[in-house]
């Protein structure tokens, strides 16, 4: 594991009840930092599965205070922008600063484009797209009156690359406009010294797959890699990579290692997109 000094700075973490946030807020930790834990804790309509519960949010606090750092939960719904600026206020107010933004929260669901719902198209674009925006939005403004620079790292997907012929044209252009978003964000706040950039994962091993899986059958992983001509890891086809995998990307683009890295979209995808 590639050491990195997150010392006396704090790391705000959304989405972090588990899965991929839970995995960057234990990172950050790990590496120094102290962490706002960030989550809903509450089910979606339109969302087929559990999202992240309170008592999973205060288990990824105690990983953080194992790490012997501090940490501090707030829930919050991020595509409400009064709950993201009370979510940003509030970690200001316990730690005076924030130096890192993780903007991993996010959902999914499967519909056809001329099929779906209004609904269900506005709830994950809400999330998964508005919901970046508002905390790089209210993260951003602080780091612009601190003057000291900051990191944000958005969370993509292999989606933010190509189509995905599955049901998925409201989480495809969500995740295309997260690319688009990392790269305008990172050319407003470069005058700043923020460093915004985005990771791009495959298919990840998180509560949001095997939900996915649990809602829609063991096949929608094989429909989903059919449709787009190959396997989601083309070292082994039969196996996810793991949330840790694209933690390690998230931490090194919160590094001094890659200061002058900025408006990339870095894909996390065992090979998927060289195809």
């Amino acid at each position: 594991m590639v050491e990195y000094d997150f010392g006396g700075k704090v790391a705000l973490v959304t989405g972090a009840a588990h899965g991929q946030g839970r995995s960057h807020a234990q990172h950050y930790a790990r590496h120094g930092a102290d962490v706002v834990a960030l989550d809903l804790n509450e089910n979606k309509d339109t969302v087929p599965y559990d999202l992240g519960t309170s008592d999973e949010l205060e288990e990824t606090a105690q990983m953080v205070e194992d790490e012997g750092q501090q940490a501090l939960t707030v829930e919050a719904d991020v595509s409400e922008e009064a709950e993201v600026q009370a979510a940003v206020e509030e970690a200001l107010d316990e730690f005076g600063h924030i130096d890192i933004l993780a903007n991993n929260a996010g959902i999914e669901s499967i519909a056809e484009a001329t099929e779906m719902n209004e609904e269900t198209w506005d709830e994950l674009v809400d999330v998964n797209l508005k919901g970046v925006w508002l905390t790089a939005k209210h993260v951003g403004k602080h780091f612009i009156d601190r003057g000291d620079g900051g990191k944000i790292v958005n969370t993509a997907s292999t989606s933010a690359f190509s189509g995905v012929p599955i049901g998925n044209a409201h989480y495809v252009s969500a995740k295309h406009g997260v690319r688009g978003m990392t790269k305008t964000l990172a050319l407003e706040l470069a005058e700043y010294d923020v460093n915004v950039n985005a990771v791009a994962p495959t298919a990840i091993d998180t509560p949001m797959v095997s939900g996915m899986v649990e809602a829609y059958g063991e096949e929608v992983l094989d429909e989903g890699a059919a449709a787009l001509a190959g396997p989601f890891n083309i070292f082994d086809p039969d196996e996810m990579l793991e949330s840790r995998d694209i933690s390690e990307a998230y931490m090194w683009l919160s590094s001094d290692a890659a200061r002058y890295v900025t408006g990339i979209t870095l894909p996390v995808d065992a090979g998927f997109l060289a195809k």
